[in-house]
């Protein structure tokens, strides 16, 4: 199989070609001239240079290739350029599906689309667990990033109708380079984490190479037009580090009291935007920290895709080692 990888520098991208390469398929990557390629260094992936919204590195890019894994996208919560983050997650998307139309209106069959979105566009389930037969029902939305990734699914649901099509969904994706939950983990190895709000919060992980094999999985399986929820199970953050301090022997982090942290959470928030800055804690934050609660039934992929995904406490296991 030739494959073309956009967003192939990230997190899960990099660990997508470094998979399809080993399971003997040549892989070209989109990358744009600014990205950092060291995760790539390892791969014989072909780079193409352009941005996601360029569609004429795009139709460089698809040339020949039998599967296009969209993976690229704009991830942050809290005080984020809403319109880079628009640009990237929507455009982006539609500047895809737009060269897809091209290219499958110039060969007798088409590549296949495997579009990488999130558990946030179902909104907030408010603890209800719900598979891909769930129509969101929360009113607006909780931050740019559920916005945009919304409408962008929005985007490829309508060109599943012309175009063969699968998404995934996944949820919270760990790993032992993740950029966004590693420096947490890494801050707990080292005894430094010594308070963690919301440990209540439930939320559901996936490895991101169990996450990169049902990205495959999908390609060569998936029903075009389907959904995929990608979750490997459910715990709180408090479970989460109570069994990071079994496998370490180190305290988990205590609970400081909900009231302060809110009062922070407003506080930093306006002086975030006075000066530019991202602030560790913001309203958008503390909403997700403990208003906001999505919950999903991940047994379809493991029944359709034949997906076997590592236990809970295997990842955590796997971060800590």
């Amino acid at each position: 199989m030739n494959a073309l990888v956009t967003g192939a520098s990230g997190f899960t991208g990099s660990h997508l070609v470094r998979a399809l390469e080993q399971q003997g398929n040549q892989v070209r990557a989109l990358v744009r001239p600014t990205s950092d390629l060291s995760r790539l260094a390892p791969t014989s992936a072909e780079l193409v240079y352009g941005d996601i919204t360029d569609e004429a590195a795009l139709r460089q890019a698809m040339s020949g290739v039998d599967m296009v894994f969209h993976i690229a996208a704009y991830v942050d919560l809290g005080l984020v350029n809403e319109a880079e983050m628009q640009r990237v997650n929507v455009d982006g998307t539609q500047a895809v599906l737009s060269t897809m139309r091209t290219v499958a209106a110039q060969r007798a069959s088409p590549p296949r689309l495997v579009y990488c979105s999130t558990i946030g566009v179902y909104g907030d389930t408010q603890g209800q667990v719900v598979d891909e037969t769930f129509q969101r029902t929360q009113a607006g939305f909780s931050s740019a990033y559920d916005r945009t990734k919304y409408q962008a699914q929005q985007l490829v649901d309508q060109a599943a109708t012309e175009l063969p099509v699968v998404s995934l969904m996944p949820a919270g994706i760990l790993g032992p380079d993740d950029p966004h939950f590693g420096p947490v983990i890494t801050l707990f190895l080292r005894q430094r984490l010594k308070l963690w709000p919301g440990g209540q919060r439930v939320t559901g992980i996936v490895h991101v190479d169990d996450l990169v094999q049902a990205l495959i999985l999908a390609a060569e399986r998936g029903t075009p037009g389907a959904h995929y929820i990608i979750s490997a199970g459910e715990l709180s953050t408090r479970e989460m580090f109570e069994i990071l301090s079994q496998l370490t022997g180190i305290p988990v982090p205590a609970e400081p009291p909900q009231g302060i942290i809110r009062a922070l959470g407003s506080l930093l928030d306006p002086l975030g935007r006075w000066w530019g800055w991202n602030p560790p804690l913001s309203r958008e934050r503390v909403h997700y920290i403990y208003d906001r609660c999505v919950r999903v039934n991940a047994s379809k992929a493991r029944q359709e895709l034949g997906w076997q995904p590592r236990p809970v406490a295997e990842i955590l296991k796997d971060l800590v080692e």
